[in-house]
């Protein structure tokens, strides 16, 4: 429930940051819903698609590495504004492309466009956050997911009433632009701009300091939570590439009983979003990304020892919920180390765990040439340990 003591921009804000992040879920699923459709129409084998995507995401960390600075210098509003518009017109061009070649380029555009508005929307987050004075950042991503949802089950819709692709995509497009430009002028200036932030903190969260001075103890808080940030994407990655065929192959379960791997995973993950602002407000951050790494941990290995396809289904579902309030409570850290350049310490964390989340599931694929899939496992286990060794990483800083 909203504070008596939150302004209504502030409430307007937090709305607006909502619709923000379920905008970037929808576009994203617009495209993944489609993919059948356009590798056909282009003639793209599954090979090349691979690339592809690849290229897309080389775009997306490159998007996000630019934005962190430009969204310092000209505040995370107006970026939040040209990436959403840019992310949007760019879902035009996978229904447009011909071929490969016109297919990579679209994907490049439309991964850099996602890069940088990954960035913007989770600085102006953190804005929105520090203002709302209370944990709120679990809520946002959990909004992302519904986004999720809503594009692949209208994707789904429209594929089935056989539409043109077209027309889909450049009519969600014009949706999403439209949508960009009612939004944008509700969203918070940040705090170098004479936001409301300026004079609230959100819970177990004091005031920035006036600004490290030690640039060395800096530059080691924001690798710490880069390097956090991208174990803990790793695992996420492993468990949405490789947890349906893991049941599959250790279990020997039919494809639709095996598919109920990712589902427990996602399900759970999506609920604890929704409630890990609650539980970061009463604990604290360090205690959500401690115990949720360790109880992603023990997920993970009953999955590895299991015999039975309940037991794993139930270990996938602890890994969700586990993993599910760890990277709204690493960016929230990363906005809030006490910088001056809070949106590109957040670029840096943000690029090197979305590393992660790519090399998880190559790691895992790497080793399967070697060891079996599950035993593969062990790799994310360790990295979610490691992060629940080192949690304190997340910690607010301390004024003084």
């Amino acid at each position: 429930m909203v504070t008596p003591t939150v302004d209504r921009p502030t409430r307007v804000a937090r709305a607006a940051v909502f619709a923000v992040f379920g905008l970037n879920g929808f576009l994203l699923a617009m495209w993944v819903v489609h993919i059948p459709v356009i590798t056909d129409r282009t003639g793209v084998a599954k090979s090349t698609l691979g690339m592809l995507i690849l290229l897309m995401a080389g775009a997306g960390v490159a998007g996000m590495r630019l934005t962190g600075p430009l969204a310092d210098r000209f505040g995370s509003r107006n970026l939040v504004a040209a990436a959403a518009i840019l992310m949007s017109v760019a879902l035009i061009g996978p229904g447009l492309a011909t071929g490969p070649i016109t297919l990579a380029l679209a994907l490049a555009c439309f991964g850099f466009g996602n890069g940088a508005l990954d960035v913007s929307m989770n600085t102006q987050a953190v804005h929105v956050e520090r203002a709302y004075g209370r944990p709120i950042m679990g809520t946002f991503h959990a909004l992302f997911s519904g986004g999720g949802l809503l594009g692949s089950l209208l994707g789904a819709a429209t594929l089935r009433a056989e539409w043109d692709t077209r027309m889909t995509l450049t009519l969600a497009a014009i949706a999403c632009v439209a949508l960009t430009v009612a939004l944008v002028p509700r969203l918070l200036r940040d705090t170098e701009h004479g936001s409301p932030a300026d004079s609230a903190a959100v819970q177990h969260d004091p005031p920035p300091p006036e600004q490290l001075r030690d640039s060395a103890e800096h530059r080691r808080k924001v690798f710490a939570l880069a390097a956090i940030a991208f174990a803990v994407l790793l695992a996420e990655g492993v468990a949405g590439d490789w947890s349906t065929l893991q049941m599959r192959e250790h279990l020997g379960a039919d494809e639709a009983t095996a598919a109920l791997a990712f589902g427990a995973f996602s399900v759970t993950m999506t609920a604890g979003r929704l409630t890990a602002d609650r539980v970061s407000g009463a604990f604290g951050r360090v205690a959500v990304v401690r115990y949720g790494t360790l109880l992603c941990g023990i997920g993970l290995t009953v999955i590895i020892l299991s015999p039975w396809i309940p037991l794993t289904l139930i270990g996938w579902a602890m890994a969700g919920l586990g993993l599910s309030g760890t990277i709204p409570q690493i960016f929230t850290a990363a906005g809030n180390l006490g910088s001056t350049k809070a949106a590109t310490d957040m670029s840096h964390v943000f690029s090197i765990g979305y590393l992660g989340l790519l090399a998880g599931p190559a790691i895992i694929g790497w080793l399967t040439a070697l060891i079996p899939l599950t035993t593969a496992l062990i790799v994310p286990l360790i990295a979610v340990l490691i992060c629940c060794r080192y949690a304190g990483a997340v910690a607010p800083a301390r004024a003084g």
